[in-house]
């Protein structure tokens, strides 16, 4: 389950990072910082779902380890932090790191809340 959810998640992360920059442009990483945050989003219904007994360990691992940990990247949005620095744009970078992990966090609270009201 879990390579069948990374066998979509990864050409889904290519699609909206290339179809995001293209149109944002590349002054920030609007493509890694979408498809993370995005994938924020998915974790915390996810979450709150197998909180609740709604979601099967078969569906955790197909969408939750498969598609999420092959649509989000950690690594990317690393080398992006250092690169936006190494290239001179050390606010750009800083402002990346914050919206990344603030938004991130927020997203995934919201939803895990959402699914734990209903």
């Amino acid at each position: 389950m879990v390579a069948l959810g990374a066998g979509v998640g990864a050409p889904c992360r290519y699609l909206v990072d290339t179809t995001v920059t293209a149109r944002a442009g590349a002054r920030l990483p609007w493509g890694t910082l979408t498809v993370n945050l995005l994938g924020s989003l998915a974790l915390g219904v996810l979450a709150g779902l197998a909180l609740t007994g709604e979601a099967t360990p078969l569906a955790l691992s197909l969408l939750g380890v498969g598609f999420c940990g092959a649509f989000t990247t950690a690594s990317t949005f690393g080398w992006e932090i250092v690169a936006l620095a190494e290239d001179g744009w050390p606010g750009r970078a800083v402002a990346y790191l914050a919206l990344s992990v603030v938004l991130g966090l927020a997203l995934a609270g919201a939803a895990l809340a959402v699914v734990l009201s209903i």
